[in-house]
């Protein structure tokens, strides 16, 4: 990100003067009417109405058409909605913009159901691919490889990575984000050597020879992941102009970055304000940087929490993924981890630590957004954010428990009597759904991943992700497979947790508008609230085994129409 700020200010500052006195931003009608319509309005009763009515960027009315239409005069512009449905603008719960748009300078490596990679030769040649049209002294990148779903059901190695290039860094990260495998170059910029250690919450993997073999896991990956992706200016607005496209076109309105640094904060403001992303964009800084900056007193989340940016809650990692074998669990995965039957996962820090963080920042009035897959390491974040509450109790704390794959319902009503809500990764069930019942977790316990119901039967609030670019970004395929519990090979996954259709758009809206304490502006189609509004071809409460396929047709914004 230095190069981002750096190019910025030579490429950017001089530009920026004139661009301001000529771009303005696209002004929504005065006033505007939508009627004609099947309304999901998604408010405390779920009322469904027929008719809107917007007054710039914000909500003034909902109703019948009769009382919209009275509304109308020679100034308002009538939306005509044919009968199909409208509903809030979709909030991302968790994820990572403009994280999606890695492929336009990075090669997608994805296996089936999202990409076409099914083999080692199939990875090794889309790298080498990539490598190919890669300038000397650049990063080969590619994304979203995932070992499981290779024919030969392993990571690709340093020595096929060093076949491709020695004199060209190369960087395979994990579909999970929470490993890559890297050539010898790679771990020579960054200083890794055979005698290197292991970091605290990472780890160097080793061939039987005790050579390091490329793999690298969890907090080992961070100094290589920040070199790999030190982007450019231009690739960092290219990312985010693809992004916009990713995003708009399934109807997002407010997108997230989770764990960010003050330098990517920068850069997401000046591009907000040059208005290259339309989008709501709640951002979340990384506790051991920018939020410890923040905690100190060094930073003020307010300078950047301006217009469509919000700075948000500090983002904070317990454990890692999976599908990696890097979650940690409260007892041993299904298949043994090179033959250890005893193994759990990790954490990525010593429960001291963890413990000292949230007490921090919860005292400082922060709230903050804490990773945790395994009911291991969810068994840590609720003991440390325990003491928190003891020591300094908050009403409405909301800290945000990312993923929350493997809560049980004991976890769950500890959650809510803390102020903890969780955030799950509901799609988990369709992309890994199979595996985690065969090879990660085994049948009784994965099919609890994402227990949604059990949230809902005592009446613990959440919100649904996808945590892109891991998968990608579909509001609607989280809503399916929040509906439906159905994997990638038809089959059904706990189908006890399934929950309505209603419940499910709610946690794509209001829910995780209310988990960011954004629900006073949005997330529902209620008077004084911002236009934020998706219109779908179909109901989807119509619909419920094909809402994955409803087709987004408007993506609009603070009243304007952005797809």
């Amino acid at each position: 990100m230095k190069k981002i700020l750096l190019a910025l200010l030579v490429a950017v500052a001089i530009a920026v003067i004139a661009v301001l006195l000529w771009l303005q931003p696209e002004q929504p009608p005065a006033k505007q009417v939508f009627i004609n319509g099947n309304v999901l309005t998604m408010d405390k009763d779920n009322r469904i109405v027929s008719a809107v009515a917007v007054s710039g960027d914000t909500i003034t009315a909902t109703g019948s058409d009769e009382e919209i239409k009275a509304l109308i005069d020679s100034n308002t512009v009538v939306n005509d909605l044919q009968g199909k449905t409208l509903l809030p603008g979709f909030i991302d719960a968790h994820g990572h913009f403009p994280g999606s748009g890695m492929k336009v300078f990075g090669v997608d490596v994805n296996s089936p159901p999202i990409g076409n990679t099914e083999n080692m030769n199939q990875l090794l040649a889309a790298i080498e691919g990539q490598a190919n049209k890669t300038a000397e002294g650049e990063w080969v990148m590619a994304v979203g490889y995932d070992d499981t779903m290779l024919a030969e059901q392993r990571h690709p190695t340093i020595q096929e990575l060093d076949a491709i290039s020695t004199t060209k860094p190369i960087f395979v990260w994990h579909i999970s984000g929470h490993m890559a495998v890297v050539n010898r170059k790679a771990l020579e910029l960054t200083g890794i050597t055979e005698d290197s250690v292991d970091p605290d919450g990472g780890h160097y993997s080793r061939d039987s020879e005790g050579k390091l073999n490329g793999l690298i896991e969890e907090n080992a990956v961070t100094p290589i992941q920040m070199l790999a992706m030190d982007f450019s200016a231009l690739q960092f607005f290219e990312m985010i102009k693809d992004a916009n496209k990713d995003y708009l076109a399934v109807g997002v309105t407010t997108a997230q970055s989770g764990a960010i640094e003050k330098q990517m904060a920068q850069g997401m403001a000046m591009a907000s304000m040059l208005k290259l992303t339309p989008m709501r964009l709640e951002l979340w800084p990384m506790s051991d940087s920018y939020g410890k900056d923040i905690l100190s007193g060094k930073e003020n989340p307010a300078e950047l929490s301006k217009g469509k940016i919000n700075i948000g809650a500090v983002k904070l990692f317990s454990d890692g993924s999976i599908q990696g074998y890097t979650g940690y669990l409260s007892s041993h995965y299904h298949t043994p981890y090179h033959g250890d039957e005893e193994y759990r996962g990790y954490m990525r820090s010593s429960y001291q630590s963890l413990e000292d963080d949230v007490v921090a920042f919860h005292k400082a009035g922060l709230q903050m957004a804490i990773h945790a897959n395994g009911d291991g390491a969810i068994d840590e974040v609720i003991k440390a954010f325990t003491v928190a509450q003891e020591q300094h109790p908050v009403d409405d704390p909301r800290l945000i428990l990312i993923h929350s794959q493997m809560a049980r319902d004991d976890q769950l009503l500890q959650m809510k009597q803390l102020g903890i809500t969780p955030s799950f990764f509901s799609a988990h069930v369709y992309y890994w759904g199979d595996r985690h019942r065969d090879i990660f977790i085994g049948p009784e316990r994965a099919a609890r991943i994402s227990p949604a119901k059990s949230a809902e039967a005592i009446d613990l609030t959440y919100s649904l992700h996808l945590d892109t670019p891991v998968v990608p970004m579909q509001p609607l395929m989280a809503v399916w497979t929040s509906v439906n519990r159905i994997t990638a090979k038809g089959e059904e996954l706990g189908p006890e947790q399934r929950v309505s259709v209603m419940t499910a758009l709610r946690a794509v809206t209001i829910d995780a508008a209310w988990q960011i304490f954004q629900e006073d502006n949005r997330g529902s189609i209620e008077a004084g609230k911002l236009a934020d509004l998706v219109i779908l071809e179909r109901d989807p409460l119509q619909y419920p085994m094909d809402i994955n396929n409803i087709r987004v047709e408007q993506t609009i914004i603070g009243g304007v129409e952005q797809l």
